[in-house]
């Protein structure tokens, strides 16, 4: 049985407030003509504006919504209310849940198969691939490769280097740019000379720094804005630096330096991928504006390797965004990294499953190895396991070893004390300080707090009460 998620869990799955107000709305039981659930799924009928009600069910397992509604969010009102008095207790238990809902559970599981075949299908191949390269590199020989395919690697070949000959001029300008800036002083620069440089990267086909020059405007804008906007430029200038000289670099860090700079990682080559199967906690997320775009941070950690994990979607503004993790819970996954010298970014590529109430404790023990099938062996903390604020740092300081240009690394605190600018002795982020809702829960008390680090100190994202319940901040 899947462990009972918090209101506050249920909440932080509407795609704006509205939708949350809605869902406390239809949240009545006496607006259901029917509800259960098995353990697994929730399901009801719920009175609308027309003359059948709407059928709305969840998998908690992922979890996934379906509902016959009209509303293009997702999940809706009614899902979202079902979710509420799930939360509540106010479901029944039922031993198996009508046909319409297993009939769309049943295509759920049949649409899983098959990913999850031409996933093993594409790691297979590209294993192949690898193999193939690896044995041509080293013979030379060119024996059974045809004509037309050593053609069309030689065209993509041309295209690389096309393009590489574009971003290294833009990069150039960028450095002349840049030493200009620092000749002259930070505060000669205008708006628009940041926008204008921004176009002519895209035009040198260099789309990541010319995100991080646009950015700048709001650096400007902000408190102390001189230290953090030399930090920028220098920065942005490193880069050009490393790429220009990449060839001298380890293999890892000159891939970390192209995905900076804007070279793209096809999801396909990032699933096929080895992945690294954990129990992952769901730190917890945070939605960002960019431009048009909405984009969502998805923090995980796992919790026999200690891996940190950064898994983005991106929307409209508008539509839908992944509602599939739920902060607080645990999850049972395969996880594949896209490459770099310091891999966060990640997809989920096989889930199996969310580790259920019965395998959760609410004290720390240790993690004992998993059992059959992957399954925990013993049941696990509710809380995920912690570090010490100095082992924290520790961790963030090899990350930035390895990867400079990193903005942001997921953290789980362990026995700190959280205050009105600092937790366990590290600084607040300017815009997270007096943490009102984090103080009341610790009471003056140690507690574990999960955070995002970033270079103007931390974000609070989750903590955990004494019964082991998730509290998002």
């Amino acid at each position: 049985m899947i462990e009972r998620w918090s209101r506050d869990q249920v909440l932080a799955l509407a795609p704006d407030a509205s939708s949350q107000k809605a869902a406390q709305g239809v949240a009545v039981p006496g607006k259901w003509s029917l509800r259960g659930t098995t353990g697994m799924v929730l399901y009801g009928a719920c009175k609308g504006s027309g003359a059948n009600p709407y059928l709305a069910c969840v998998d908690l397992t992922e979890p996934a919504y379906r509902c016959s509604c009209p509303s293009r969010k997702f999940p809706c009102k009614h899902a979202l209310g079902l979710l509420l008095m799930w939360s509540a207790d106010g479901v029944p238990e039922v031993e198996a849940a009508p046909q319409w809902v297993t009939e769309w559970l049943e295509t759920r599981a049949e649409r899983a198969a098959k990913a999850a075949a031409r996933l093993e299908a594409d790691r297979a191949e590209g294993a192949a691939k690898g193999a193939a390269t690896e044995q041509g590199d080293a013979g030379r020989s060119g024996v059974g490769v045809s004509a037309r395919s050593g053609g069309k690697r030689g065209a993509v070949a041309g295209a690389e280097s096309v393009r590489h000959a574009r971003v290294a001029s833009g990069l150039a300008e960028l450095e002349r740019w840049l030493a200009d800036q620092v000749r002259q002083g930070l505060a000669g620069v205008a708006e628009h000379e940041w926008d204008g440089l921004a176009k002519r990267l895209i035009d040198a086909q260099a789309p990541g720094v010319a995100g991080i020059v646009s950015r700048l405007a709001q650096v400007r804008a902000e408190e102390n804005w001189p230290g953090r906007l030399l930090e920028e430029y220098a920065l942005i200038n490193l880069l050009a630096v490393a790429y220009r000289r990449r060839a001298d670099l380890p293999g890892p860090l000159a891939r970390t330096v192209l995905i900076r700079a804007g070279f793209p990682v096809t999801r396909e080559e990032v699933l096929a991928r080895p992945a690294v199967r954990d129990l992952w906690d769901v730190l917890g997320r945070r939605d960002e504006q960019h431009d048009r775009l909405t984009a969502r941070r998805v923090w995980l950690r796992g919790r026999r390797t200690g891996r940190p994990a950064l898994i983005l979607s991106f929307a409209p503004q508008g539509q839908p965004l992944d509602a599939s993790l739920v902060t607080g819970t645990v999850i049972d996954a395969d996880v594949t990294f896209y490459p770099g010298a310091a891999p966060l970014r990640a997809l989920v590529a096989t889930r199996h499953g969310t580790i259920p109430a019965s395998d959760l404790v609410s004290s720390h023990g240790t993690i004992p190895e998993p059992g059959p099938a992957g399954r925990p062996a013993a049941p696990h903390p509710a809380v995920p396991p912690g570090v010490s604020p100095e082992e924290a740092l520790d961790e963030v300081a090899r990350a930035l070893a390895e990867d400079p240009w990193t903005e942001s690394w997921p953290l789980v605190l362990e026995a700190v004390v959280p205050e009105r600018a600092s937790i366990g002795g590290l600084p607040l982020h300017p815009r997270s300080r007096d943490p009102w809702r984090l103080i009341a829960v610790s009471g003056g008390h140690p507690l574990t707090v999960a955070a995002e680090w970033t270079p103007q100190g931390l974000r609070p994202l989750t903590t955990w009460d004494e019964d082991g319940t998730a509290v998002i901040l």
